[in-house]
């Protein structure tokens, strides 16, 4: 991609808009299309469900990754350590182990996200 000061001393490589960085050293969740994904533009669900008498929270309505900044795995992993609990990615939700509702809203809260508890 050529821009208006291609070869000359002036040419920057194209930046983030959010953390600024050249695209390639950035970060920053991207969707399919490119574009920075904005934890604020994201509804966050957290229920819990009872499988086979057991309770599991899940969290829906994250916003899907790219295959070059999925982060949904290292957020599945930072909460299971944080609840010492097990837990899986599932069908475009995290599924945890146990009823831990109140503390992932608030963990997500903390983190810019407008998450919500749902359900009963």
């Amino acid at each position: 991609m050529s821009g208006l000061f291609a070869g000359t001393p002036l040419e920057r490589p194209p930046t983030c808009e959010r953390c600024g960085k050249p695209h390639a050293q950035c970060a920053c969740p991207r969707g399919t299309d490119g574009k920075v994904l904005d934890p604020r533009a994201q509804q966050i669900r957290v229920r819990r469900e009872q499988r086979r008498g057991k309770m599991v929270t899940v969290v829906a309505g994250l916003a899907p990754r790219s295959a070059r900044t999925d982060d949904l795995s290292a957020m599945l992993t930072e909460l299971k350590k944080l609840l010492a609990t097990g837990g899986t990615l599932g069908e475009g939700a995290l599924e945890l182990q146990g009823d831990h509702r109140d503390r992932i809203v608030a963990w997500f809260i903390a983190r810019g996200y407008p998450a919500k508890a749902s359900g009963g």
